[in-house]
């Protein structure tokens, strides 16, 4: 895959210590998803697959976060992410406190098979 030079800005303009854990999301996900396309929508790095909405995560002022979070997939981690805070549809996370490996490749593997399986 190769690297979208407007999410490589995006993340340049950002604190180091939100640069950090999202160049680390962003390299997860590549090798999660490798066919994984790089976009910008609605102002958010994130990724396409097969020309659709995968994925999107974004530093804001007080945390990063990551898109779309479902409250199953929360449930199944509760134990991992109990205390970090989350709006509906995300989960927030910084350097300080990562986004678990295990629930990221979980939501990957969910979104895939929704990408692949037809739904939305």
């Amino acid at each position: 895959m190769a690297a979208d030079p407007r999410v490589d800005a995006y993340l340049s303009a950002l604190p180091p210590e939100q640069q950090r854990p999202l160049r680390k999301l962003r390299a997860d996900i590549v090798n999660l998803v490798p066919e994984a396309t790089e976009v910008i929508t609605y102002g958010m790095p994130g990724f396409e697959l097969d020309g659709r909405f995968l994925i999107s995560y974004a530093g804001w002022k007080r945390h990063c976060s990551i898109y779309p979070i479902s409250d199953a997939l929360l449930e199944r981690h509760a134990d991992a992410v109990g205390d970090y805070t989350r709006t509906k549809g995300s989960l927030h996370f910084s350097e300080s406190k990562p986004l678990p490996d295990a629930l990221l490749r979980d939501l990957v593997e969910q979104r895939v098979g929704a990408r692949r399986g037809g739904s939305y």
